[in-house]
């Protein structure tokens, strides 16, 4: 008959004294982790020992026991304890509850220290979060369960904000369908519906990265760094019934607006507010908008007003200003960082400055009542007021100053000298009883068409009168109001985006042209026969200057998607030939992107594109190391690191770049995505 397997018999425990207990040098915890010492006493402190120490007896060099116990697992609470008598807040010979392992060769010291750090399970967070909620369910505030689990306040409310996930959810993260990242990404929404819906979509996809969820969760909201958010302030949001969403895991730039609806209807009662101020000045109308495109002032002419003078004090305050400004640009020029006081203090004075750049301007009063406003919000939330376009319906005509000039305008001799010597003629036909039959039609073309290649001839062989009649044509084409119909079949088409990038309104580039623009609006006459007169008055050089900007406006590099099927749009040739043609102006202007202007941003690329896009940029602009060492990022910390790295390298993306000028590109799975040592200390870790 076999022996029955014999049961294990578990160790004995028992109260042993404090004195009585000595640390075990067997035990494998060195290294400090976690919680502290001090906050490990602070807990017994409040809430006892709640975990045993385990001890063995301590044997002399006979191998009798001594009286005394080593601690080999548990050293963090001996030390606490420890800590706690030191402080005299716990009796030296306190009992202590132990567990007592017999002494045994079989196991050795070392392993029990060992088994008792590795088999340690470290607590879900989950259940934390479910811990966390009971706590407070029972009275506990935020800030004292912190306290009592030594975490900050930041983790209390990150764990708690769990509970605006969806039950269903929280069930497949328990069951590891979901990362905790991805969990978190949720709790930006409390529509459980919502979330369940996002799930559902993205359960099967490739891309159930965090940020993707965040991006179909906030879609249909608003981000407080709008600049309608900005411009009504979100304390009015709020006091007017909206809800803000925020982000406790990720930097969230102030959170998201739900109600858009509420956003839009404060927008617009604030700028019709602002508008009606503006109105009771005289003009005669005002365009409200968010944001105008690019070149919406187009076909109208701007006045000129003339900015009102600065008092005394204020002149006085602008060269204080100046003087400050230099001098501390001055004292802080060899500094690479700026000092934060400084830095503010700095862009104060330059808003200030620009303030007085910017001085209002006053207008006759005649002109205001015949021209209009736009008036829009800024990128930072500030409105915008553009005063002073005329459209062409409201220009002056020419009209009789009397009842006798309108009278003599129907003698014969004032209608032949308005028909240019034709007058007679046409007395004469009107005299007759039958009257002359108009030419036929197909005559008419016959002749004209005599006329029309004998002035082309004749043109052709006045290089200076065609020059003159083509800027006639051109200037009326970009600066006057009138209609663009004439004897010379030929204009520009002012090509409009769109689709427009946010800053490119206030671009370098844009900049540039609109002074340009305005420079010359501001010497151009109003009158067409006074322009010809004019034109023919500038020497050859402001003649091609001038040329050049009004031929500018037709050029158009924008890419566009090809109709294959004909009809509206552009062709795939079309388009081919348009950006050959662009890479053909751009060398022969030496035009330069980055010269120009344009930097990689978040906002502008880095963030709207793929991993592998950002990385790919990196290694074109800076080389593998870099992009090496941003590999394991988040998509936005990857996407931030990227905007540092290629500030200043001169990195285009494609579209940017002439043909011929592409850089090598390097497939992105030869990137190792996990972190690598590196003992240089000249490029550190993004993430450090």
């Amino acid at each position: 008959m076999a022996n029955a397997d014999q049961k294990i018999t578990l160790a004995s425990s028992r109260d042993i004294p404090f004195n009585k207990l000595t640390l075990s040098q067997s035990n494998v915890r060195r290294i400090k982790s976690g919680v502290s010492i001090e906050e490990l006493a602070a807990s017994i402190a409040r809430r006892g020992l709640i975990q045993s120490l385990h001890v063995r007896p301590q044997l002399d060099g006979e191998g009798k026991e001594t009286g005394l116990f080593e601690v080999p697992a548990g050293g963090r609470r001996y030390r606490a304890l420890e800590l706690l008598v030191k402080q005299k807040r716990l009796n030296k010979t306190a009992p202590v509850p132990c567990v007592i392992s017999e002494i045994s060769d079989d196991i050795l010291i070392d392993e029990v220290s060992l088994a008792e750090n590795i088999e340690r399970a470290p607590l879900h967070p989950l259940d934390q979060f479910r811990a966390f909620l009971a706590m407070r369910e029972k009275g506990m505030s935020v800030e004292e369960i912190a306290a009592a689990f030594f975490v900050s306040a930041k983790v209390v409310k990150q764990r708690l904000r769990l509970t605006a996930v969806a039950p269903a959810l929280l069930e497949s993260y328990a069951e590891d369908e979901l990362t905790l990242e991805q969990l978190m990404a949720f709790t930006i929404s409390e529509d459980h519906d919502r979330q369940q819906q996002v799930w559902d979509a993205l359960r099967n996809s490739w891309n159930k990265e965090p940020y993707q969820i965040r991006r179909l969760l906030t879609e249909n909201a608003v981000k407080a760094s709008d600049r309608r958010a900005r411009f009504i302030g979100l304390d009015a949001y709020v006091e007017a019934g909206g809800v803000i969403v925020r982000d406790l895991f990720e930097e969230d730039d102030g959170g998201w607006i739900e109600d858009v609806p509420l956003l839009e209807r404060l927008v617009t009662e604030k700028m019709k507010a602002e508008a009606e101020a503006i109105a009771a000045e005289g003009w005669k109308w005002i365009e409200l908008s968010i944001d105008f495109p690019y070149g919406h002032t187009s076909g109208l002419r701007r006045l000129i007003g003339k900015a009102l003078a600065l008092s005394e004090a204020e002149q006085r305050e602008q060269v204080g200003l100046q003087d400050e400004l230099s001098e501390l640009e001055s004292h802080y020029a060899q500094i690479d960082e700026l000092p934060e006081e400084v830095d503010t203090r700095l862009g104060a004075i330059e808003a200030a400055l620009e303030a007085f750049e910017h001085r209002p301007v006053q207008f006759d009063e005649a002109d205001i009542k015949r021209a209009g406003v736009f008036i829009s919000i800024r990128h930072d939330g500030q409105l915008f007021v553009d005063r002073g376009y005329v459209r062409p319906e409201d220009e002056d005509l020419a009209e009789p100053n009397s009842i006798d000039e309108m009278s003599a305008l129907k003698t014969p001799e004032a209608v032949g000298s308005a028909t240019g010597g034709m007058g007679e003629g046409l007395l004469e036909t009107e005299e007759e009883e039958d009257g002359i039959k108009p030419l036929p039609e197909r005559l008419l073309v016959e002749l004209t068409a005599h006329r029309t290649l004998a002035l082309r001839d004749a043109l052709a062989n006045n290089p200076e009168i065609a020059m003159t009649a083509l800027l006639h044509k051109l200037v009326r084409d970009s600066f006057l109001p009138y209609p663009a119909t004439g004897a010379l079949e030929a204009s520009v088409r002012q090509v409009h985006f769109p689709v427009q990038a946010d800053d490119l309104k206030e671009s370098p580039v844009a900049t540039s042209v609109e002074e340009r623009h305005e420079r010359w609006g501001d010497h151009i006459p109003a009158d067409e026969a006074a322009l010809w007169d004019w034109l023919g008055e500038l020497d050859d050089r402001d003649r091609l200057a001038l040329l050049a900007h009004c031929v500018s406006f037709g050029v158009n590099a924008l890419h566009e998607k090809p109709n294959p099927y004909g009809g509206s749009g552009i062709s795939g040739q079309g388009l081919e030939a348009r950006l050959r043609e662009a890479d053909r102006l751009a060398r022969a202007s030496g035009l330069n992107m980055v010269a120009a202007g344009w930097r990689p941003t978040v906002q502008n690329y880095l963030g709207r594109v793929t991993k592998a896009r950002i990385l790919q940029a990196v290694r074109e602009g800076v080389g593998d190391r870099d992009a090496e060492r941003i590999a394991h990022l988040k998509k936005s910390e990857m996407a931030d690191e990227a905007e540092r790295l290629l500030a200043d390298s001169g990195w285009l993306p494609e579209p940017l770049r002439m043909n011929g000028d592409d850089i090598e590109v390097i497939e992105t799975d030869e990137i190792d995505t996990e972190p690598k040592a590196d003992d240089d200390e000249d490029h550190p870790v993004a993430a450090e």
